[in-house]
C-alpha cells in the first residue's frame, strides 16, 4: 500500500506482484524477491494513467472473488477471552468456517473467500500478540465461484472453540494427539508437522 497509488492502481500492482510470485516461487519463502520486485517496479504503476487501467483492475476484484483460501494461523498463545470472542464474531461476520484451538500454543483455521480471509488476518493481526504469524496458506482459484463451489471446498463446517483435553499448571495446554486425530478426521494431517515440526500420531 502507498499514498501514492490509486485504488485501482494499488490492485494491478498486487494482483501483478502475486502473478509473478505464484509462477516463481509457490511454495518457497519469496519475502526478499518481492520487495525487489516492488523496488523495481512500484514506480510504473504511479505513473500510469487509471482509465486505462480500469478494466484491468475490475478484473483483478473479480478474479479475488472467485479464490477459496484457507489460513493455517500459529499463535504463541491465545488466553485472552476478548480476543478469543473477536475470533468467532469476526469469523461469522465474514462468513468464514474453520476453528480455534486457545491455549499455549494458539492455533486457529479460517477458509472462505480470499477478500474475506484476509480481511481477518488483517483484523487479528493488529491486536497485541507475543507472537503471530501465517503458517500456512492454502489458494484454490474457482470456476464460477459460486455459493455451491465455495462450500465444496470447505473442511469445516462453522468456525468454533476447540479444547483438547486442557491441561498443565494453568490449565492451559492441549493435547496435541487429540488435534492431530481432529486434523486427520478433516483431512489436514499433513498441517501438523508444519505447525510443530514433528509428525503427528
Amino acid at each position: 500500500r502507498s499514498s501514492l497509488l490509486s485504488r485501482s492502481q494499488q490492485i494491478l500492482l498486487n494482483s501483478d506482484l502475486k502473478t509473478y510470485l505464484m509462477q516463481n516461487f509457490s511454495g518457497e519463502p519469496c519475502i526478499l524477491s518481492a520487495r525487489e520486485w516492488v523496488k523495481d517496479h512500484a514506480a510504473a504503476y504511479i505513473d500510469k494513467d487509471l482509465s486505462s487501467f480500469s478494466m484491468a483492475a475490475s478484473d483483478a476484484t473479480k478474479s479475488e472473488v472467485t479464490t477459496f483460501t484457507r489460513l493455517w494461523i500459529y499463535s504463541h498463545h491465545i488466553y485472552n477471552k476478548q480476543k478469543r470472542k473477536n475470533i468467532i464474531d469476526w469469523a461469522k461476520e465474514l462468513s468464514l468456517s474453520g476453528f480455534c484451538m486457545p491455549g499455549k500454543p494458539g492455533v486457529v483455521c479460517v477458509e472462505g473467500l480470499q477478500s474475506s480471509c484476509e480481511e481477518f488476518w488483517l483484523r487479528i493481526r493488529r491486536l497485541t500478540w507475543k507472537r503471530i504469524l501465517i503458517r500456512h496458506r492454502e489458494d484454490v482459484s474457482l470456476e464460477g465461484g459460486g455459493h455451491a463451489e465455495i462450500q465444496k471446498q470447505r473442511k469445516f463446517p462453522t468456525l468454533e472453540e476447540k479444547c483438547f483435553d486442557a491441561h498443565g499448571a494453568r490449565g492451559n495446554h492441549m493435547d496435541l494427539g487429540q488435534l492431530y486425530n481432529f486434523l486427520e478426521e478433516k483431512g489436514c494431517a499433513d498441517i501438523f508437522q508444519m505447525y510443530f515440526g514433528v509428525e503427528g500420531h
